[in-house]
């Protein structure tokens, strides 16, 4: 099969790495159903069946008829397809900026929304490495062992809405980064050999970022207040800050000035037992060379 004379292999579903919509993203929900429509109105306008406008951006029609009716979200590569086919002149390639925003699920955006404003950020966590530290191979091995299992859709959505949360660290300016890491989480060896040694050498490549401050908990510092579980406060530009804990506030966001300084009180004692940055990057170096 061609289109104007380029060869276009037909992608089914089964190969289209896009998500459901999730219909209680009320947001998410409304910015798809109404690319979803403009892309029908524009293919009717343009004479073209679902089938044959499926067959000439190189997808199935049955993802044709989702993309359109507002269950599926497209990939830029469908919206950039569907722009040069029915001629839109950037148009329908220009809702990829909108898409995007929602391709994720809400959670992760409401998360990844306030990383992007920070400019200060510290996370102490016990259990794993924080995701923003994670490599995608560390990532998907950790969703892969979920139970009830994810389908491999779902994985790959939320491997990739986890690698997104990542843009932080190439902002400019950069903000101050800082995490505590326990010791039995590096110890923990996620995703086979390879995996886990590119995971230690990819915190060892952070860690000696200028703005990031790396520390790890030994296990030998006894109990100290993040044991009840992870740690993150958050403050930005405007001087506003916000804050999480496991342990404290039932697990919910918080912007409320006497629990913020709690969970600073908290989190400036857990550095404070740590090992220094210098001592953390050296204790990695040798759990890798162990490896």
């Amino acid at each position: 099969m061609s289109v104007d004379g380029e060869a276009v292999r037909v992608k089914r579903e089964a190969d289209e790495p896009g998500w459901e919509v999730d219909p209680d993203d009320e947001w998410g929900v409304a910015v798809i159903t109404t690319v979803g429509r403009q892309l029908k109105l524009r293919r009717e306008a343009a004479g073209m069946r679902a089938g044959q406008f499926g067959a000439a951006i190189g997808y199935g029609e049955d993802l044709v008829y989702k993309v359109e009716g507002g269950k599926r979200i497209p990939q830029r590569e469908y919206l950039d397809r569907a722009d040069e086919v029915l001629r839109a002149g950037g148009l329908l390639s220009a809702a990829w900026e909108d898409v995007k925003k929602v391709r994720y699920p809400k959670s992760v955006r409401a998360l990844a929304e306030l990383e992007a404003k920070a400019v200060e950020l510290g996370v102490y966590v016990g259990l794993s490495i924080h995701g923003l530290l994670q490599t995608p191979e560390h990532a998907r091995a950790l969703f892969d062992a979920w139970q009830p299992p994810y389908s491999e859709e779902e994985a790959e959505s939320l491997v990739a809405a986890r690698m997104a949360r990542k843009s932080i660290f190439e902002r400019c300016p950069a903000p101050a980064l800082s995490f505590v890491l326990e010791e039995a989480t590096l110890r923990r060896c996620v995703g086979g050999t390879m995996v886990w040694r590119r995971q230690l050498e990819h915190l060892l490549e952070v860690g000696r970022l200028r703005n990031v401050t790396l520390q790890v908990m030994p296990i030998s510092a006894g109990a100290h207040p993040g044991l009840d579980g992870r740690i993150e406060v958050l403050k930005f530009a405007d001087g506003t800050a916000a804050g999480r804990s496991d342990g404290a506030f039932g697990g919910r966001p918080t912007f409320h000035p006497k629990q913020l300084r709690i969970l600073e009180l908290r989190y400036g004692a857990i550095r404070a037992q740590a090992l220094t940055p210098r001592e953390s990057l050296a204790f990695i170096e040798q759990v890798l060379g162990e490896t």
